[in-house]
């Protein structure tokens, strides 16, 4: 199985992340070791991580080695290049090539249990709440039809520029909610508990915040009227209040309403995909992409707003992966299989997510590709 290993870095326990800067110039590696000040195996993106390694992209210009220790931290020559920082984030992300982009597919999980047809029907009771709010309406072309552009958006077939962004900036001011609660309560267990995490809190806010900067992107679009933010005020004090106790009652069903609006989403951003190319929304055909989002994904200069919407499709996709993964582990004891590192683009595309099992053998694989790095390493391995 192939995948994304995380940040070709070093980790020790005494080491802080003080600065943007040093989250992004020196990442560092998570590892489940518990001996203090343990080094971790390295991880490094040369070595088989690609595009989609947390830290510098490999397109991003190298300053200088990463650091290992603060004290044997090597000094910045004269002329010595800084990247350039012009985001918000620190967190991992994906960074796509065109083929993975394309590789994703409109996928359905099929229940099994009775909390999974209670989360599916949750989801399709927000899908219409969502449509209805935004203004969001979605109709199957009839079959050679040759109406104009005019009429496709007068008889319901198609929408302008302003009813996708109001659907897209609505959609995103909430997706970023699920995964900041579930983190939250899992940090609050953890805690109280005075256990280990196994690596699921990490993850989460990872979600949290690329739904956000997905946000960010489509804010450089539109800014939205006094009316739409308070529309967003009340729905995000439902939602959060809402998610809060229902990932209390049963976290299983919560990530399998997450899974599922994934879906949804991107469900969502195919027929935008297709309108698009389709040539039923010209106005964003040869619109360039926003600088945030070129920053963001590591896209060319001379990328188009049709090349961050497939980016933004990705993610969408690979959230639905993670949470219908995490959905069938245990929930109390299991460690998250995507801590250390992700799978290839083309699997998160294409497959719902991993069963119990394939996500023992996700972690064994992992296991083993940290050991044949730093053998003398000391790692505690959990199991599922």
């Amino acid at each position: 199985m192939q995948s994304t290993l995380r940040a070709p870095a070093v980790r020790y326990a005494l080491i802080v992340r003080s600065s943007a800067f040093h989250a992004r110039a020196f990442p560092l590696q998570r590892s489940f070791s518990t001996s203090l000040p343990v080094l971790a195996p390295m991880l490094k993106a040369g070595e088989g991580a690609g595009r989609g390694a947390e830290g510098l992209h490999p397109k991003d210009e190298q300053p200088f080695q990463a650091v290992t220790h603060p004290r044997g931290s090597p000094k910045r020559e004269e002329g010595d290049k800084l990247p350039s920082l012009t985001g918000d984030w620190v967190l991992f992300h994906p960074v796509y090539t065109a083929e993975e982009t394309a590789s994703v597919q409109v996928l359905e999980h099929k229940a099994k249990t009775v909390s999974d047809r209670l989360a599916g029907v949750f989801v399709r009771l927000l899908r219409f709440g969502f449509d209805l709010l935004s203004g969001y309406r979605h109709k199957e072309l009839p079959p050679n039809h040759n109406m104009s552009l005019q009429e496709l958006r007068a008889k319901g077939y198609s929408m302008d520029e302003h009813r996708w962004l109001l659907r897209l900036i609505f959609l995103e001011t909430l997706a970023g909610v699920p995964g900041m609660v579930a983190a939250t309560l899992r940090h609050l267990r953890s805690l109280r508990l005075m256990k280990r995490d196994a690596g699921w809190i990490h993850t989460l806010l990872e979600e949290s915040e690329n739904e956000r900067m997905h946000l960010m992107t489509f804010m450089t679009l539109r800014k939205p009227s006094i009316w739409f933010r308070g529309l967003v005020l009340g729905a995000q004090g439902v939602f959060y209040n809402a998610f809060f106790i229902a990932y209390l009652l049963s976290p299983r069903t919560a990530h399998r309403f997450v899974g599922k609006l994934e879906e949804e989403a991107v469900l969502t951003y195919t027929r935008l995909i297709e309108d698009i190319e389709q040539g039923r929304l010209p106005e964003w055909e040869n619109k360039p992409a926003p600088a945030i989002a070129i920053d963001y994904w590591r896209l060319g200069n001379d990328a188009s707003l049709l090349d961050v919407i497939r980016a933004v499709r990705a993610d969408e996709a690979t959230h639905r992966f993670v949470n219908h993964s995490l959905a069938n582990l245990n929930q109390g004891e299991d460690v998250n299989p995507f801590a250390l590192r992700e799978p290839d683009m083309k699997l998160k595309g294409t497959k719902i997510g991993l069963e119990r099992s394939e996500a023992a053998e996700f972690v064994r694989e992992t296991r083993q590709a940290i050991d044949s790095k730093s053998p003398s390493a000391s790692l505690e391995k959990p199991t599922l």
